[in-house]
């Protein structure tokens, strides 16, 4: 696949796992109350931290594009849960900036256009599990 990206993750023990991507690291793990040494985001929110990032670039780069900044600039995401399941149903992109809103409300679009990690959400992307053993052994 043309553009592919890349990321991997290490098992670490308990409920951590080492992210890898282009030599960056990121580690990942759950908070005490669910079993974790909190020594990380939650899978969830790096999910969220993909989203807010990659809008919070995508707004930066249109107002740029337009000769304009964006002091203060953040993005804040949350994700509502889809009652009992384990999804989220819905999630909330939230820009904030030191701007006129009209200034702001007039980025979303065009930003939301260029970003990737919303339009993949928002496309409902296919998901393809595959399975190997490093060991040489083949599933039964």
């Amino acid at each position: 696949m043309s553009g592919a990206r890349e990321v991997s993750a290490r098992w670490m023990g308990g409920y951590q796992s080492l992210v890898q991507a282009r030599g960056h690291e990121l580690m990942i793990d759950e908070p005490s109350s669910e079993g974790g040494t909190d020594q990380g985001m939650m899978p969830t929110e790096a999910l969220c931290a993909s989203l807010a990032s990659c809008f919070c670039l995508a707004l930066a780069h249109v107002a740029g594009k337009r000769g304009r900044e964006l002091p203060g600039l953040r993005v804040v995401v949350r994700a509502l849960r889809a009652g009992a399941e384990l999804r989220y149903a819905r999630f909330e992109i939230e820009a904030q900036a030191s701007v006129p809103a009209e200034e702001l409300g007039a980025l979303i679009e065009p930003a939301r256009r260029v970003c990737w990690v919303s339009n993949t959400l928002a496309g409902g992307p296919e998901l393809e599990y595959r399975y190997i053993s490093v060991d040489g052994r083949t599933p039964r």
